[in-house]
């Protein structure tokens, strides 16, 4: 690795900045309890997994199901429905067939569910969330990219990436490549991948870049160096930017909290979604993150302090 009755989720830690504060945050860190089909990085409590992690205390032991459903659908392009929560075990539904309009990818099927839509709206006042999953070698297997509206922060497009060779080498997400049904995937070379990413963004004018933990990303994306870019985690950690961060809760004299500011953590917060798990597929993390920045409220003003 390396920013809700019904919430309209966007077709969307990793910092360890100069804080004065002696604890440290792994990358994709899910904090708590948390029972999930998917791989992390470093995860602290119990953790049922059925996926082989660097660092997993507790045991390990889930299952992911995928079923589809056809038939004429009329709520956008082609709909993905993730449903579960972190104590079950995820299960997918695919639906697709005779849909129009809008994508929206489902987390959870209650009322309290987030969905992920993209808007058909054109502008070209735009920016982007960017984020990627890297392989067993810490090479980038794919790039996700959530094309964004400034004044809304509504996704108006997205992008996904899964770059051959390296996903053939295996990584700790590798289970979650192909679960975006609704965002065509291009599997291609990284060059490839590279001048196809420049093109979008430049031709739909976005000039500036958007991830959580953005050191991560762009220190594996130096072909992107060109762009701007900015933290995301660095307002949504932070009590000074995040409002939904409880009174009491523990942070650095930075402001930062001290533990639960992963995606999913934060999510979670300010969406009133305790069930939300973080898929680890980077175009449905792009996605996610690009919700954090529409929840916190804030301008793209505000991320002066977060640039790199």
């Amino acid at each position: 690795m390396g920013h809700n009755a019904s919430l309209d989720f966007l077709n969307m830690i990793k910092e360890a900045s100069s804080d004065n504060c002696n604890t440290s945050h792994k990358t994709q860190a899910i904090s708590g309890s948390a029972n999930t089909n998917h791989k992390a990085k470093s995860i602290s409590g119990s953790a049922n997994t059925s996926h082989k992690a660097k660092s997993i205390s507790g045991s390990a032991n889930t299952s992911h199901k995928t079923s589809t459903v056809s038939g004429n659908v009329n709520t956008g392009l082609k709909t993905s429905t993730i449903s579960g929560n972190c104590n079950s075990g995820q299960k997918e539904t695919i639906i697709a067939n005779n849909i129009s309009s809008a994508g929206i990818l489902h987390n959870n099927p209650d009322s309290n569910s987030l969905k992920r839509n993209i808007s058909r709206h054109s502008t070209q006042n735009t920016f982007a969330v960017i984020d990627t999953e890297t392989n067993w070698y810490n090479e980038v297997m794919s790039i996700g990219i959530a094309l964004a509206d400034n004044s809304t922060f509504k996704c108006i497009g997205a992008k996904y990436y899964i770059i051959d060779p390296e996903y053939r080498k295996g990584g700790m997400y590798s289970e979650v490549l192909n679960i975006a049904k609704s965002i065509p995937k291009v599997v291609t070379s990284r060059q490839e991948a590279m001048d196809d990413i420049r093109k979008y963004l430049r031709s739909n004018g976005a000039n500036s870049l958007y991830a959580y933990n953005a050191k991560f990303d762009y220190g594996h994306l130096e072909e992107l160096s060109e762009f701007e870019w900015f933290d995301i985690m660095r307002l949504a950690a932070y009590k000074q930017f995040n409002s939904f961060i409880p009174v009491g809760a523990e942070v650095c004299k930075s402001g930062r909290l001290k533990k639960g500011y992963s995606v999913e953590s934060i999510l979670r917060m300010i969406s009133g979604n305790v069930s939300y798990c973080e898929t680890h597929n980077a175009v449905i993390d792009a996605m996610d993150e690009l919700k954090i920045m529409e929840l916190l409220g804030h301008n793209l003003d505000a991320y002066e302090c977060a640039r790199l």
